[in-house]
């Protein structure tokens, strides 16, 4: 190939090459700046994606296997409905609960027990896991819970506060004071300068709801939203002293986790809007 030849191919592919910026850059300054807005668009939604964390689609992270979920007595109607619904969002996920008192669930939790996400009624419950390094990440308070005095329906021995419970042949149930609605519950007789001695310690909410339910007992003290779950056959009284026995509740992924990625999706969706509207439906409160 000559010398001529070559420099005359090369001089034809600058001119094509040339004309070919120049037609891109007439293009973008004519249409009003789209393909610029275009590119700014796609950085932008890239970003928000980046900074939600779940793809840009506006849900809590996709989860698929296993999901094992130690949680408080006191969520079992909750949580049990939360389960259904996290499962039908993410296909391939099975949720299983542990429900019981917290303070025996931290204990299983310390001693290796299998789990991936721990829900406990307060936060000292909680401690004692973060305590012995077995939470991922700092828990999250998701909601509150408050007290109130559960009697049979009718409540034939017309409680009507705390120093109703210290009448003559009232039998009262309590939690035991290691489990957070035992703790609560302490707090809220010292201050209404009740002295009350009880037939029985139970060791979650639903053991001390369970023996009015029976009629063992006349009254127990026991969550608001023990009560509104179970309304065909409990009523409740409500006081004022629960006021300061409010429990918060945390929940955290665990460190030992089998399934780190199920954990951590689903503790983002008992924070989500969704969660939120079942668990306040219920009775509980805004953290």
């Amino acid at each position: 190939m000559s010398t001529r030849t070559t420099a005359t191919r090369r001089l034809a592919v600058a001119t094509a090459a040339a004309l070919a910026l120049g037609l891109g850059v007439t293009a973008c300054g004519s249409n009003g700046g789209k393909s610029s807005g275009s590119a700014s668009s796609a950085s932008s939604a890239a970003t928000a994606a980046t900074a939600s964390g779940d793809g840009g689609t506006g849900n809590a992270p996709k989860a698929k296997g296993a999901i094992t979920v130690f949680a408080a007595a006191s969520l079992k109607e909750t949580f049990t409905d939360l389960g259904k619904k996290f499962e039908a969002a993410n296909p391939g996920a099975k949720v299983t609960f542990n429900f019981g008192g917290s303070s025996a669930l931290a204990t299983s939790i310390n001693s290796g027990a299998p789990a991936d996400v721990f829900a406990a009624a307060s936060p000292a419950t909680m401690k004692t896991v973060t305590d012995g390094g077995g939470a991922s990440g700092a828990p999250k308070t998701f909601v509150k819970n408050t007290l109130t005095i559960a009697v049979p329906k009718g409540n034939p021995k017309h409680i009507a506060g705390l120093k109703d419970l210290t009448g003559s042949g009232v039998k009262v149930a309590l939690c035991a004071k290691e489990v957070p609605c035992g703790a609560a519950a302490l707090t809220a007789l010292k201050a209404a300068g009740v002295d009350l001695t009880p037939v029985t310690l139970e060791q979650d909410v639903k053991g001390a709801l369970t023996k009015v339910e029976l009629g063992e007992v006349d009254a127990s003290l026991v969550y608001k939203t023990d009560v509104r779950a179970d309304a065909a056959k409990i009523d409740g009284v409500d006081f004022p002293e629960a006021d300061k026995a409010v429990n918060d509740y945390p929940i955290a992924a665990l460190a030992k986790a089998p399934n780190k990625d199920g954990a951590a999706a689903f503790v983002a969706y008992i924070q989500s809007p969704e969660a939120k509207q079942v668990l306040t439906a219920a009775g509980f409160q805004a953290p």
